[in-house]
């Protein structure tokens, strides 16, 4: 029996081979699914089936496109109704992989058909769960994802006490959990940066999994402090449902070269939105009028998929040099199947091309403190709700304005002022920028190391409180 997560630190999520006696068993694949197929032929293996814990939200997942390269069986737990052809299962069902057995436990709560797989060995000793999004290491899934239900939050959490308690915690000690994330994803609120465990110490540390715990405080404690999920959650699940377009044509539409001349025709030709995938510290130095700046090398696709409102937008792309297919891959990974292309030769090929170029001010905290002390100004931190409750620059003229909310908020500020904005490092503040800028706001400067720089100047900051006791 050969077990293998493949983890995905930008998403935070871990699909899973697994494989006996020569067939394999793929659960929660990602959307490039031709690297299941390559770990399948070099161990002379044939993938069977493709086991699902439930509609994902945060990413697409890649089960159609692997199907129909393998013919392998989708298999979905109970309560699924899928528009392409799947195996939905029965609670305690069973399915063979060569001398093992998966078994089906259904356990609703994060979403209605969210089922947990138990991993029988070949002696017939339970050995693993892979759990999903119903217990992560640390917490338990959010239940307010469920896609067309009538059902309220409290009804789910409710849902996922009883999956808990009844099909999961009467499972031995020794059992491994193999979730579906870790830290980093919004499908739980405080998720171990640890990727696999063991049960009995869950039992012992997961205030999910308290044994005293009434159902009524399970779901106090467990929708207590979940912020409202990205916009592209619901969309997500219903990609996963309802299917998709075939990633392989995806991304060679994607990697597509384009000269200056014919990057700016199609921008303008298809209303395309040009995102800037380079380092912030470039972007800001110069960059394409409009243009909006999310770097890859930061948690790229969840803040793709919480700003960029429709997923069929056409998007053209400024990369890294070598960086296309990455990016147009990434971009898939959240639903962002419209890439037309990218810009050949980048940014230095545009203003050699004679092309208009655009700036972000961008300061460093010691000249920030000088207008702060002396002037009357105003600035904007962009970290999220819990980022700046704990900690944040102190005064009147200091205003919160969450990245993650950017979209609904661009009301509240006024055009003809002059805005400093800041995050914790530098990586949202520069979004925030571009968002802005893109939108007519053209009295911005950046500040260069966000709070951590100003914590360790002589700026005024309130009393750090624990993100714990908030």
């Amino acid at each position: 029996m050969k077990i293998e997560q493949i983890y995905t630190g930008c998403l935070a999520q871990g699909a899973y081979y697994i494989e006996s006696n020569g067939e394999v068993a793929i659960i929660d694949p990602l959307r490039e699914t031709q690297q299941y197929v390559d770990k399948a032929n070099k161990e002379n293996a044939k993938i069977k089936y493709i086991f699902e814990t439930h509609f994902h939200a945060d990413f697409v997942s890649g089960h159609v496109d692997l199907a129909k390269k393998t013919g392998a069986t989708i298999v979905f737990g109970p309560n699924a109704e899928t528009d392409y052809n799947a195996h939905i299962a029965k609670d305690n069902e069973t399915f063979k992989i060569g001398e093992i057995t998966i078994k089906v436990l259904h356990t609703p709560g994060h979403t209605l058909e969210s089922s947990t797989y138990l991993l029988i060995d070949e002696d017939g000793k339970n050995h693993a769960i892979f759990s999903g999004d119903t217990l992560f290491l640390g917490d338990v899934g959010r239940p307010d994802l469920a896609i067309k239900s009538d059902l309220t939050k409290e009804d789910l959490a409710a849902m996922l006490f009883d999956s808990l308690r009844n099909k999961i915690m009467t499972l031995a000690d020794d059992v491994i959990v193999y979730p579906a994330h870790g830290a980093g994803s919004a499908c739980g609120k405080n998720l171990s940066k640890e990727t696999v465990g063991i049960l009995g110490e869950q039992k012992k540390t997961n205030y999910a999994l308290r044994a005293d715990m009434t159902r009524e405080e399970f779901i106090k404690e467990v929708l207590n402090g979940i912020a409202p999920p990205p916009q592209y959650f619901a969309k997500n699940a219903m990609m996963n449902k309802s299917g998709y377009d075939n990633f392989e044509t995806i991304l060679k539409k994607g990697d597509t070269p384009l000269s200056p001349e014919a990057f700016e025709a199609m921008a303008s030709s298809e209303d395309a939105l040009v995102l800037d995938v380079r380092h912030q510290d470039d972007f800001v130095k110069g960059h394409i009028p409009n243009s909006i700046s999310i770097g890859i090398q930061g948690g790229f696709a969840p803040w793709v998929g919480a700003l960029i409102t429709d997923l069929k937008q056409p998007i053209l792309l400024v990369v890294p040099e070598g960086k296309a297919q990455e990016t147009v891959t990434r971009l898939s990974r959240v639903g962002y199947d419209n890439t037309l292309g990218y810009l050949e030769g980048g940014i230095e090929s545009w203003k050699a091309a004679g092309k208009d170029i655009e700036t972000i001010k961008s300061i460093s905290v010691d000249e920030f403190s000088k207008h702060f002390n002396a002037e009357d100004i105003q600035v904007l931190d962009v970290r999220k709700d819990g980022e700046y409750n704990s900690e944040h620059l102190k005064g009147d003229n200091v205003k919160h304005f969450a990245l993650d909310y950017i979209n609904d908020n661009m009301n509240s500020i006024d055009k003809n002022q002059t805005y400093y904005v800041h995050c914790a490092g530098g990586y949202r503040s520069v979004i925030a920028a571009s968002i802005l800028k893109a939108r007519g706001f053209d009295n911005l400067i950046d500040i260069a190391g966000g709070f951590g720089a100003i914590k360790n100047s002589d700026l005024p900051t309130t009393d750090f409180v624990c993100p714990s006791t908030l």
